[in-house]
C-alpha cells in the first residue's frame, strides 16, 4: 500500500497540465487505445520500423489495422509509413538498410510480399501467390528472400471445391508450410520452391554466407503435433538435398546461425516431449554433430532475438515474474554462461530488435501507456522514440501493485492488485478474482487500461478491486513452479487463489461479503470449478471453460497438452483422474449464478464445453446467461466484439452486488 499513498501525494504537486484525465472510462474510449508491436531495427541502428494496430468501427466495420512506423534511432523523425485501409504488417530492412520488405493484403484477401525504398516512393508487390506468405527473411545480400508458404490445391482440389464436392478427410492430404525464394532485384521476381515433402517448416534462418537455409519442421502442420514433435535440417539456399541436423524426441525449434556460420543455436526440449512446456538453449556445429546445452534461464522458457555481433552472446527474451524481459547470454572462454537483464522490471518489454550495441522494444506500465524506447545493448541510454499513446486519456487510473502472500502449503504466490481510482485506506471494497489463461499463462505488468477481454480500469472505476494471481501452473516462475499443477487441477492452484482472496480479507481491503470470480480459457476452467466448490462468491463469469475434461480432450486442438497435464495418461485408462478434476462432475455443488461466454468458432476449447455448463446450470435452476461471439475463435479478434466482454460482465455482477 506505501506505493499508492506515495502516487496520491504526487499528484498533489504535479502540474494540472499532466494530472491524469478525470473522465470516465468507457468502452469507447478505451478501443481508442494503439498497440505497439513488431519492431524491426535497420543494419546501421539508425532507423526502427514499427507496427501500430488501431481498430477501424465506424459503422459496418470492426476491424483492427495495423500499419507501419519509421522512426530514427536519434529521435529526429517519427511518421507512418504504410497508409490505407488494408493492413501492412512484418517490417524487415534489406541488409543495407535502403529498402523495407513487408507483408501486406492490400492487393486482395491474402498477404503479399511488398519492398519499398526507405527514403519513400510507391510499395512494389514482388509476390502474388495464391495462399499468401506466412514468414520471410532476407538474404544476407539482399538478393533474394526466402518465405513460408502453404502448399496450394491441386487442380483436381479446385475442381472439387468449385463443384461443391470438396469433402474433408480429417488428419489425410496435409497442407504443409515450406520455403520459397524469390529475387528481389529485378523485374520478373520468379519464386522458387526450396523445401518439399511431408513436413511442415515452423521457422528458418539463413546462413551468413547465403549458401545454406537452417530450419525447423513438424510431421505435419496440426498445432498438436508441432507443440511436441519438431526437427532441425539443413537445405541449401539454391534448394537441393536436405541434411537432417537435429532428430530428437520433443521440440527443437527457431535455429539460427552465428555470425561466423559455424554454430547455430535453437531452443529445445532436450531429447524429451515437454508437452507442458520447456525450451532450454542448445547449440550445434552448423556441419553436424551432437547438440549441447546451454546454461538454463531462470525461467526455463526462453525464446531467441539474436547473436550478438561478435558472436559472444545470444540474446533472448523470457518471462521473469511479472515482467516480461531480454537477457543477454555471454560466453566466456571457459564455457561459461552470465546472464543480464537489460530491460526495467518495473513494467514489461516486448517485441526487441538488436543490431550492433542498439536496443530497440516496446515498454509499458501498470498506469503507462506502451510506446517505443531505444537503448543501448546494455539497457543504458534509454530513450521514448514513439507519442503513439501520448493523447490516449480516458479517466482517473486506479493503480496497481505487486503482492505476495502464502498459500494454504506455504508455497509463495504473487499477483497484482488494481485499486479504485478513489481507493481510502480503511474502507472495504467489493473483490474480483480474474484468473489467467494456461494454465502456464501470467499476469505481467501491462497497461490496465487498453483494450482486452478483461479491462481492469473499467471494473476498478465502478468501485471494484481487482486481484490478478499468479498460482501454480503459471510461467515466469521457474519450470519447477509451472509443472506444479500437473494431476493437481484445482487442488494446490485453488488454494493459491483462495488464499489470495483471504489474504486481502485479512488486510481489511476486501468486504467478505462481495466476492466475485471471472476468468478465461483455464481462467475459465477454474471458475467453473470454484463454483464448484465454494459459495463465497456472490456471481461468476465463466469464459470460453472446460468443466469436462474428458470430452475436452478428445475434442480440443491442442488435447496432447490437457493429457500432458494429467500426468500423461488417457482418460480411458484413468477415468477417475479425469472425473477428479473436472468441474461437471462436482456439479451437484453449485449454486453461485454463473455467466457463460463463448466464442462460436472456438477450436482450442470447444463451443460444446460452455453448452455443457450452461446447460447444466439451467437444469439445476442457477441463475445463468450465455452470450455467444459470433466469427469468434479463441477468444475475440473483433473490435466490436472484444470491447462487449468486459461491460457485460459488469451488468451481470451488478446484479448481485448488494451496493448498487
Amino acid at each position: 500500500m506505501k506505493n499508492y499513498f506515495i502516487y496520491l501525494a504526487l499528484l498533489t504537486f504535479l502540474p494540472s497540465n499532466i494530472l491524469i484525465a478525470q473522465e470516465k472510462w468507457t468502452p469507447e474510449k478505451i478501443i481508442a487505445y494503439k498497440n505497439i508491436s513488431q519492431v524491426e531495427l535497420s543494419s546501421d541502428a539508425k532507423h526502427v520500423a514499427y507496427i501500430v494496430r488501431e481498430a477501424k468501427i465506424n459503422g459496418e466495420n470492426s476491424e483492427f489495422i495495423s500499419q507501419i512506423w519509421l522512426a530514427r534511432t536519434d529521435g529526429t523523425f517519427n511518421e507512418q509509413y504504410t497508409q490505407g485501409e488494408k493492413s501492412s504488417s512484418s517490417p524487415k530492412f534489406s541488409p543495407d538498410g535502403s529498402r523495407l520488405a513487408f507483408l501486406s493484403n492490400r492487393s486482395g484477401d491474402k498477404n503479399q510480399l511488398f519492398i519499398m525504398r526507405v527514403a519513400g516512393g510507391e510499395a512494389k508487390k514482388i509476390t502474388d501467390q495464391k495462399n499468401g506468405i506466412s514468414s520471410f527473411e532476407w538474404s544476407p545480400k539482399g538478393d533474394y528472400i526466402a518465405f513460408v508458404m502453404r502448399d496450394e490445391d491441386s487442380e483436381d482440389e479446385e475442381k472439387r471445391k468449385k463443384e461443391k464436392r470438396d469433402v474433408i478427410l480429417v488428419d489425410k492430404n496435409f497442407k504443409y508450410n515450406h520455403i520459397y525464394k524469390v529475387a528481389t532485384e529485378i523485374d520478373s521476381f520468379p519464386v522458387k520452391q526450396i523445401t518439399s515433402g511431408d513436413f511442415s517448416v515452423t521457422s528458418f534462418d539463413w546462413s551468413p554466407d547465403a549458401k545454406q537455409i537452417v530450419f525447423a519442421h513438424a510431421p505435419d502442420p496440426t498445432i498438436n503435433t508441432k507443440w511436441v514433435n519438431t526437427d532441425i535440417s539443413l537445405v541449401p539456399s539454391d534448394s537441393g538435398a536436405i541434411k537432417s541436423l537435429v532428430r530428437k524426441l520433443g521440440v527443437d525449434d527457431n535455429p539460427k546461425f552465428s555470425p561466423d556460420g559455424k554454430n547455430i543455436v535453437y531452443i529445445s526440449h532436450g531429447g524429451q516431449s515437454e508437452a507442458i512446456g520447456l525450451s532450454d538453449l542448445y547449440s550445434i556445429k552448423a556441419s553436424g554433430g551432437e547438440p549441447s546445452a546451454l546454461a538454463k534461464t531462470p525461467n526455463r522458457s526462453v525464446n531467441i532475438i539474436a547473436w550478438s555481433t561478435d558472436g559472444n552472446s545470444v540474446y533472448v527474451r523470457e518471462v521473469a515474474k511479472t515482467s516480461n524481459t531480454l537477457y543477454k547470454l555471454a560466453f566466456s572462454k571457459k564455457g561459461d554462461i552470465s546472464f543480464n537483464n537489460l530491460t526495467s522490471v518495473e513494467g514489461t518489454s516486448n517485441s526487441f530488435s538488436v543490431v550492433n550495441d542498439k536496443l530497440a522494444y516496446v515498454y509499458e506500465e501498470p498506469n503507462k501507456p506502451e510506446e517505443l524506447f531505444v537503448s543501448n545493448v546494455n539497457g543504458t541510454n534509454r530513450k521514448k522514440i514513439s507519442s503513439i499513446n501520448q493523447d490516449f486519456s480516458t479517466g482517473s487510473i486506479g493503480i496497481t501493485e505487486t503482492i505476495t502472500w502464502k498459500s494454504q502449503d506455504k508455497m509463495e504466490i504473487e499477483g497484482l492488485i488494481t485499486y479504485p481510482p478513489n481507493y481510502k485506506e480503511g474502507e472495504k471494497y467489493p473483490v474480483i478474482l480474474l484468473i489467467h489463461g494456461g494454465p502456464a499463462g501470467v499476469f505481467t505488468k501491462r497497461f490496465t487500461g487498453q483494450p482486452g477481454i478483461y479491462i481492469p480500469q473499467l471494473f476498478v472505476q465502478e468501485g471494484y478491486i481487482v486481484l490478478q494471481p499468479n498460482p501454480r501452473g503459471s510461467t515466469g516462475y521457474g519450470k519447477e513452479f509451472r509443472y506444479a499443477n500437473v494431476k493437481d487441477w484445482g487442488f494446490g492452484d485453488y488454494q493459491d487463489l483462495m488464499s489470495g482472496v483471504d489474504y486481502l480479507i485479512d488486510k481489511g481491503v476486501v468486504d467478505i461479503n462481495e466476492q466475485y470470480v471471472m476468468g478465461w480459457s483455464y481462467g475459465g476452467y477454474m471458475t467453473s470449478w470454484v463454483v464448484s466448490q465454494t459459495d463465497r462468491f456472490k456471481a461468476a463469469s465463466m469464459g470460453a471453460g472446460l468443466p469436462n475434461l474428458i470430452s475436452m480432450t478428445t475434442t480440443t486442438d491442442i488435447g496432447v497438452y490437457l493429457k500432458a497435464h494429467m500426468g500423461g495418461e488417457n482418460f480411458w485408462d484413468n477415468y477417475e483422474l479425469y472425473e477428479k478434476h473436472s468441474p461437471i462432475y462436482n456439479f451437484h455443488n453449485v449454486a453461485t449464478p454463473t455467466q457463460v461466454l463463448h466464442g462460436s468458432n472456438d477450436l482450442r476449447v470447444p463451443f460444446t464445453q460452455g453448452q455443457e455448463f450452461y446447460n447444466a446450470l439451467k437444469m439445476k435452476g442457477v441463475d445463468t446467461e450465455m452470450i455467444v461471439y459470433p466469427r469468434t475463435p479463441h477468444g475475440p479478434r473483433e473490435p466490436k466484439l472484444l470491447m462487449d466482454v468486459t461491460p457485460r460482465i459488469l451488468d451481470w455482477f451488478r446484479k448481485y452486488n448488494n451496493k448498487e
